[in-house]
């Protein structure tokens, strides 16, 4: 128990300086602040939940002692509950037993794991992602006029740093950046999010700390519901006001969700493909470098969704076997 104490005492260093490091103002502390909930995540997946929840309790606490109870509280909401709970769930499983006819004689087969699904995993994260991006831009106001007003000028003062009276070519952008700002703040956390739980899981499984097998991931699919959700989430993105901001932000997480299960889509679909590597790197650099064809991503795994691509494609024509 010392020795998990001590363990979660340095996650929560770790997390709680990098978190501290945007006083710094330098470029690099993005960077850092985007990665806190790393070491968190994987002291959750290492050692247990109760680890991150020791270790996150420890940073907020210093936090607010040094810098006062609003950055104890976005610590909390944007850091350590996201790393608690989705180290939680990745390590959330139920042993399930295969039925055996009574009087067969038959042996009863070891209880076989059944871990809890990727593409819920995701919804968790899109949740997460819904509203670390609404605490953000609650900071600026509580209307759509005071945060859009709020972001407008935070982005006059990058555009026109020199504080000279701005064109209006600049002063449009501003107005653009603006509107699209809650949405790109939702895709960022979802990506970083989702990042972070992946470099967590990579880090403990290459140090044998990880209680669970790799998952499928190229079979992660989001629960039916999901795509009604969304339907309502984009019909709500015309009503005005805060509550179609908070649809935009809703719309693009589950964008972005369906986004990764697109790339599960297409690595399924490359599974015959001889230079199968070599086009799953090219596809990823274009998304990294371009963005845009993220939502090419996006529209493969709807189209998954809806009719079933990798469902089709495994029935017609099986993969090859790998070789021994």
């Amino acid at each position: 128990m010392i020795a998990i104490i001590l363990i979660a005492l340095a996650a929560g260093c770790a997390s709680a300086l990098m978190f501290a490091s945007m006083i710094s103002g330098v470029l690099i502390s993005i960077l850092l602040i985007y990665l806190a909930p790393l070491p968190l995540m994987v002291a959750a997946l290492g050692w247990g939940p109760l680890c991150a929840t020791i270790g996150g309790i420890a940073a907020a606490t210093v936090l607010g002692a040094i810098f006062g109870l609003p950055y104890c509280i976005v610590f909390v909401v944007t850091v350590a509950l996201p790393a608690w709970w989705l180290g939680h769930l990745a390590l959330l499983g139920r042993p399930v037993v295969s039925d055996i006819t009574p009087g067969s004689g038959a042996v009863p087969a070891e209880p076989v794991m059944e871990w809890y699904p990727v593409g819920r995993i995701l919804l968790w994260i899109s949740g997460f992602a819904t509203l670390i991006t609404m605490v953000a831009l609650m900071a600026f106001g509580t209307d759509v006029a005071a945060i859009t007003g709020a972001l407008r000028q935070s982005w006059l003062l990058i555009l026109n740093p020199h504080d000279t009276a701005p064109t209006g070519e600049i002063e449009q952008l501003a107005d653009a950046l603006a509107t699209i700002t809650p949405a790109a703040a939702a895709m960022v956390f979802m990506i970083t999010l989702t990042l972070n739980l992946w470099l967590a899981a990579k880090i403990t499984a290459t140090s044998g700390r990880l209680h669970r097998p790799w998952p499928d991931l190229k079979s992660t699919a989001l629960p039916p519901l999901t795509l009604a959700v969304l339907c309502a989430a984009i019909a709500f993105c015309f009503a005005g006001g805060l509550v179609a901001i908070l649809a935009q932000i809703i719309t693009t997480a589950l964008m972005m969700a369906y986004a990764f299960t697109g790339l599960a889509v297409l690595h399924t679909l490359t599974l015959a493909i001889k230079s199968r590597a070599l086009w799953l790197g090219c596809t990823y650099a274009i998304v990294v470098l371009f963005v845009w064809p993220v939502l090419a991503m996006a529209v493969l795994g709807l189209a998954d969704a809806m009719l079933g691509l990798r469902r089709r494609y495994l029935q017609g024509r099986p993969p090859p076997l790998p070789a021994s």
